[in-house]
């Protein structure tokens, strides 16, 4: 099961509360928040941890510079609230960040001239066969992103940061909004990876199920379904946040990157069309799972039907000579008893024979 789903380990938001009050609600968390600052042009790239949230308040940004404060851990409202303060963030924007219940969307403020993308990165557990699924944060503002993740034990955009470490590509020589489409490209990019999963796990129990050697398999086939669709849930949406981003005219979102932008939306029709396979390539298993379980059962019917068919003269035979008459000539007859194991014999083998030739044993 995926962890989003774990109730015992959920915070759920106060009912009545007003809208825009920050109330986590997801698993709990243990841990204290991380809060990374990488600030980079083409020259140079800095990164700091920031191990407090006054910090954060005396922060002082270059306008030659780019900047991505990257949050692990959203479970703490007052450092939330703290970012949002620093970045003038809405404070529904603030709201949905701490939701990990809150489905994908995109939106935009105007006030703020900020896109604010809310999503979903998903990890494929092998050893449970089961996704799991971390809440994700995305905001672009002029000249700085700022993402939002649950805690989790490792960093999701390792390869981003370890991207603009290496000076290499057009990370670090492009703006910020370069760096947003980054970070959607890299969870998107991931999903493929999660369908490459699924795909094998699901060879695997095709491959098993057609030489019957899966017994649990109508079991792990819902299981893969389940997932299948709680990937729909999650990656579906995604095409139409992007198609609104390309439809619109944003002034931090330069037309370059919505190039990028296009390129994200035919992964994402790609990994849906992929999703819609998998469905029906399931639906089909299930068949012919059900169909080789009705055909087994069948031939069970079928071997006890011809049994029962054999017995049954054998069982009149035996009822006509079990009754208590005395006037029966056979039962004085020195060779009655043999006599009539031989006709008895000769039935069963008769039977079978018949019951071959015609293909029914």
């Amino acid at each position: 099961m995926s962890k989003h789903k774990q109730a015992h380990n959920t915070h759920r938001r106060l009912l009545g509360a007003s809208p825009g009050t920050l109330t986590y609600v997801g698993r709990a968390v243990s841990f204290a928040t991380q809060i990374k600052l990488i600030e980079y042009n083409a020259a140079e790239v800095n990164i700091s941890q920031i191990p407090a949230s006054q910090q954060l308040r005396d922060l002082s940004f270059d306008p030659q510079k780019m900047y991505w404060l990257n949050v692990d851990g959203i479970h703490e409202p007052e450092v939330v609230a703290t970012v949002g303060e620093v970045f003038q963030l809405h404070p529904l924007l603030l709201e949905d960040v701490m939701n990990t219940h809150q489905k994908p969307k995109f939106e935009y403020f105007d006030t703020g001239k900020q896109l604010f993308f809310t999503f979903k990165m998903i990890e494929y557990n092998k050893q449970t066969q089961s996704l799991e699924i971390e809440h994700l944060n995305i905001i672009l503002a002029q000249n700085c992103v700022i993402s939002f993740q649950e805690e989790r034990k490792r960093d999701i955009f390792e390869p981003i940061i370890a991207r603009l470490l290496a000076s290499a590509g057009k990370t670090r020589k492009n703006g910020a909004d370069y760096l947003f489409y980054a970070l959607i490209d890299l969870v998107v990019d991931h999903y493929f990876s999660i369908l490459d999963c699924i795909s094998e796990h699901i060879e695997r129990l095709e491959e098993a199920i057609i030489n019957a050697k899966e017994p649990q398999a109508m079991h792990q086939l819902y299981g893969i379904k389940r997932e299948i669709l709680q990937m729909k849930k999650v990656v579906f949406p995604l095409r139409e946040m992007i198609s609104v981003l390309l439809r619109e005219e944003y002034p931090m979102l330069s037309d370059n990157t919505s190039l990028y932008m296009r390129d994200v939306q035919d992964h994402i029709s790609q990994i849906i069309e992929n999703i819609d396979s998998y469905r029906e390539l399931v639906a089909s298993l299930m068949d012919l799972h059900l169909s080789q379980v009705s055909n087994k059962m069948n031939n069970i019917m079928q071997f006890l039907t011809v049994i029962s068919v054999i017995f049954m003269p054998l069982t009149f035979i035996a009822g006509i000579y079990g009754m208590n008459f005395d006037e029966m000539p056979e039962l004085h007859w020195h060779y009655g008893y043999p006599a009539v194991w031989g006709i008895m014999l000769a039935l069963v083998l008769g039977m079978a024979w018949l019951f071959k030739r015609k293909g029914w044993l």
